[in-house]
């Protein structure tokens, strides 16, 4: 749900800032005041081409800001996921356009591109206006719409299990098949660096011990002898620092017992000068058991460089070396069941396909029959409308070669949402064919269309906000009336945003703001103005027409409010 917009330094428009609730919310003014802009907006937010005679006259740069409850948008959440990294509840737009026509784009205050909004917008907002018609003109987003119409969600998803898994065998199935054509090459490879590798017969913390080792061989002689010459001054030749300790103790055994402040420390003496011959005979051993073996040296040498060597060519650390071998093993394991293994990827991506096809065929069978109720209700609601001839074909017919991402079984091409191809279709006219959404030349029948739409399937559609503009176009009285009961009666399930010049849609406002322009000086701009009660009266009468506003407009307008809030209540 839009929850709030900015729009800064847009056309006429220097600051304005509007607030949208839930249900209908219905912007007014005079034909000029900017009231479209606020489309223009939008439409930049959903990834629209930046132009910079959009920028207001004198001004750098223009700039347009939305923020979005998320609250009721999973998918959009889930999306987001994939862009930022993480599922906010609050979504924050922003679109800047400089006067030379770049643009930057600014989803959450993290940079983004014009495509990542379009990728964004069909889960936030829907726009259906003279100039732009999103969602439901394209026609990749009509079985869908058919899916939800048709209570379709169970079928659909069995098939899109079946089709992941049809999906994952042949993926799994295709590398296998790689692997068994590239059999002979890539087992040659295997061996000659397995007998290399095995040779070697790496080993953990292999290096660390070797590279220690190598430190004691490398320079024996001189542990050697500096260990020697620590046990003579130690311990080992006469007047040795021990020797000199132990007189040093004998005198103080002959103080003991004189004062007991001193005993402590003639038993710490002792203690030392036992410690100390401990080292002296450690130090010694130490010293004999230290070897100078050239050979030995020459052999660690040899294995730390071969070590080394197949480390940097397998993945610089002891550990990858280890991990390369095994997994050469097990691949090399692996190659000896590669033909069962190549059967059995076969019959499991077969049973798939036939899972995919049966569902597939279900789900179309269904989707036909949705299709004829599906055109029905539209066509009622736009003979409602006042376009009592217009007739609306759902069309579902086999998707063709030309379907990117499918696969084709039996003749047939089937995709993660079946085996069809579904497209709404109207005639506007009595004996017209009918036609794709886009080829329908007027705004005003479009916007109506689309209305007619969006009423059958409001609780269905993806979109949080549907915004109509032109939906009035060229209509009046009662017709104007049934399609201000319509909005109310989607904004129901959506928010909605109503741009309209005709009281009777106003009407079913609840939320009504009015948009007027002011000379500032020189300079004219826009604001923005949220009605209340009062005033919605005065704007409805001044829509009603005269130049002078009387009490019976004024009368004819509150009665225009108190009866739609009737037909709201019931």
């Amino acid at each position: 749900m839009l929850t709030c917009l900015r729009v800064r330094d847009l056309a006429i428009v220097a600051a304005l800032e509007i607030e949208l609730h839930p249900g209908l919310n219905v912007i007014t003014g005079e034909t000029g005041a900017g009231k479209s802009l606020l489309v223009d907006a939008l439409e930049l937010l959903a990834g629209a081409r930046a132009r910079g005679e959009l920028v207001r006259a004198g001004a750098p740069e223009a700039s347009v800001e939305a923020s979005f409850d998320l609250s009721a948008l999973p998918h959009t959440r889930e999306r987001l996921v994939e862009l930022l990294g993480e599922e906010p509840e609050e979504l924050i737009l922003r679109r800047q356009v400089k006067v030379e026509g770049r643009s930057r784009a600014f989803i959450n205050g993290t940079m983004a591109t014009a495509v990542q909004l379009t990728e964004l917008a069909p889960g936030l907002v829907d726009i259906c206006s003279q100039h732009e018609h999103h969602t439901l003109v394209d026609p990749s987003t009509h079985v869908a719409y058919l899916d939800e119409f048709g209570q379709l969600h169970g079928p659909r998803a069995e098939v899109q299990r079946a089709w992941e898994r049809f999906r994952a065998a042949a993926d799994r199935l295709d590398a296998a098949a790689k692997r068994a054509r590239d059999r002979v090459e890539r087992e040659a490879l295997i061996r000659v660096q397995l007998e290399e590798l095995r040779a070697i017969d790496p080993q953990p913390d292999e290096l660390e011990e070797l590279d220690a080792e190598h430190g004691r061989l490398a320079h024996a002689d001189r542990l050697a002898g500096g260990a020697r010459q620590a046990e003579d001054a130690l311990y080992a030749r006469d007047g040795s620092l021990s020797d000199q300790l132990a007189r040093i103790c004998h005198g103080l055994e002959a103080l003991r017992g004189l004062d007991a402040e001193l005993d402590p420390l003639i038993e710490q003496a002792d203690t030392v000068r036992a410690e100390m011959e401990e080292l002296g005979r450690d130090l010694g051993r130490y010293a004999r058991s230290v070897v100078h073996d050239p050979e030995r040296l020459r052999q660690v040498d040899e294995r730390i460089a071969a070590l080394r060597r197949l480390m940097r060519r397998y993945g610089g650390t002891l550990d990858a070396l280890i991990a390369h071998k095994e997994k050469l093993e097990a691949e090399l394991s692996g190659y000896a069941h590669i033909e069962e293994e190549v059967d059995a990827l076969e019959a499991e991506r077969e049973a798939a396909g036939e899972l995919l096809v049966t569902g597939a065929r279900a789900l179309s069978t269904a989707r036909h029959a949705a299709a004829r109720r599906l055109g029905e209700a539209i066509t009622s609601e736009l003979r409602d409308l006042g376009m009592g001839d217009a007739r609306v074909e759902v069309d579902v017919a086999r998707l063709d070669g030309r379907s990117s991402g499918g696969v084709e079984l039996g003749g047939l091409r089937y995709t993660a949402a079946g085996m069809d191809r579904v497209e709404l279709l109207i005639a506007p006219n009595r004996g017209e064919p009918p036609r794709p959404l886009v080829r329908i030349a007027s705004g005003g029948e479009l916007s109506r269309s689309l209305l007619a739409i969006k009423r059958v399937l409001a609780a269905d559609g993806p979109a949080g906000l549907y915004v109509f503009d032109e939906v009035d176009s060229g209509v009046g009285g009662a017709v104007a009336e049934v399609i201000g009961q319509k909005l109310a009666e989607v904004a129901r399930h959506r928010q909605v945003l109503c741009i309209t010049h005709l009281p009777q849609i106003a009407a079913y406002a609840d939320r009504h703001m009015h948009i007027r322009k002011r000379s500032d000086g020189d300079r004219t701009r826009s604001e923005a103005i949220t009605l209340d009660d009062d005033a919605r009266i005065e704007e409805l009468a001044r829509m009603m027409g005269g130049i002078e506003l009387t009490g019976s407009t004024r009368q004819a307008a509150a009665e225009l409010i108190a009866q739609a809030a009737r037909h709201r209540a019931r």
